[in-house]
């Protein structure tokens, strides 16, 4: 693949599999929910914190406000794919996770999504500012400034 390794981002692979697709074999726009919530459940844990801690110690949890997806490409069963996630942007109380979806082999995109996280207090939901120590883990799978392109949404 290209990239010539964009370390910002975390990369998983996942199959496209029979549950994942119609009766013509064409992925079905919702299994690409599950393919992101896998790769952000996988970029917490390696940042040290999955769901378990980051919920217990940090006493936050991270609602979905948004989710906005594009479809470039049709996967197919048994495609495999890469799925990358790095944060786009954090601001106060919220974060913006960018997620592309390529064929393993391949340059072009088949999807790409973003979510925007708020983080609210467990127990009252109420907004709160993002941790400090979310945001030092994640730091090194945020995108570089240098590489973004023009917002076109805002965060609190």
């Amino acid at each position: 693949m290209n990239q010539a390794r964009e370390e910002w981002k975390y990369r998983i692979e996942e199959r496209v599999r029979w549950g994942d697709v119609d009766a013509a074999r064409i992925i079905f726009y919702g299994a690409y929910i599950r393919f992101f919530e896998f790769a952000e459940t996988e970029l917490f844990r390696s940042v040290g914190l999955p769901y378990g801690v980051m919920f217990d110690e940090l006493d936050v949890w991270l609602p979905r406000a948004h989710l906005e997806c594009d479809f470039r490409q049709a996967a197919q069963l048994d495609d495999l794919l890469e799925v990358s996630v790095y944060v786009g942007r954090i601001g106060t109380k919220s974060l913006r996770l960018n997620f592309e979806v390529r064929r393993k082999t391949e340059i072009a995109l088949v999807a790409e999504a973003h979510f925007i996280l708020v983080a609210v207090r467990r127990d009252t939901f109420e907004t709160v500012n993002i941790p400090e120590e979310l945001r030092q883990r994640l730091a090194p799978y945020t995108q570089p400034s240098d590489t973004m392109a023009a917002p076109n949404d805002s965060l609190h």
